[in-house]
């Protein structure tokens, strides 16, 4: 009986464990949908704005009217209302070399493809707020295109100094740029071009011309694909 046991024993140890075999396929990552890196980005802006003066107000992912576009409208990613002036936000996310001038009409992504000069794109949404705040006078308006840095820049250089109304910046850098800005904006001009209740009453209005129903965005979101 004993032997019989230690035979078995004998046999047992001998066999090899099983190991399953590994797949030679690497784990998929799962996809992040365009809506939510899109929130992801938007949400980055916003503490980057949250970090601004108390005495700016800011709006984000405004749809207001505007008879001059093909859609009838101005979607405006980010409005910023200071003392000094209009801070008018086009959020872009793409992934590779920005190359463009101030004066071209389209800019081109790694030389892939090409998207409209978003400095013009802005220029229409600037026109169509100053279309709605014409009764608070002569306001400046300052022209800011914010990337991802999973871009690089390859740009007309005026683009990134302080001094110039048309702004090309890293969505991590917004903040700052916006405040040497304003501190340029002081310094050339003590005196605020719109008082503290102004502030208040633009970013009023401009909160009521916002539209909010839901038709009318995606009305918009459609023309603008058949245009391009």
């Amino acid at each position: 009986m004993l032997n019989k046991f230690l035979a078995f024993f004998k046999k047992k140890s001998s066999e090899k464990p099983v190991v399953p075999r590994k797949s030679s396929k690497p784990p998929q990552r799962k996809k992040i949908e365009a809506t939510r890196i899109g929130e992801l980005g938007e949400h980055k802006i916003n503490i980057q704005l949250d970090q601004l003066p108390k005495d700016c107000k800011y709006l984000s992912d405004l749809l207001i009217s505007n008879p001059k576009s093909r859609s009838g409208y101005s979607q405006v990613d980010h409005l910023v209302i200071s003392p000094y002036g209009l801070f008018v936000i086009e959020t872009k996310n793409y992934n590779g070399e920005i190359k463009g001038g101030r004066n071209d009409t389209h800019w081109s992504v790694s030389n892939r493809f090409k998207m409209y000069n978003p400095l013009r794109q802005n220029y229409g949404h600037m026109k169509a707020l100053e279309s709605h705040l014409e009764e608070y006078g002569t306001l400046r308006y300052i022209s800011v295109i914010s990337f991802t840095m999973r871009c690089r820049f390859s740009i007309d250089p005026e683009l990134r100094k302080i001094h110039s109304d048309e702004l090309i910046v890293y969505d991590v850098e917004l903040s700052e740029f916006i405040n040497r800005k304003l501190n340029r904006l002081k310094a050339e001009n003590p005196t605020a071009n719109v008082t503290k209740e102004s502030v208040q009453t633009i970013y009023e209005k401009v909160r009521r011309l916002n539209i909010t129903d839901l038709n009318s965005r995606a009305e918009h979101i459609e023309k603008v694909k058949k245009s391009t």
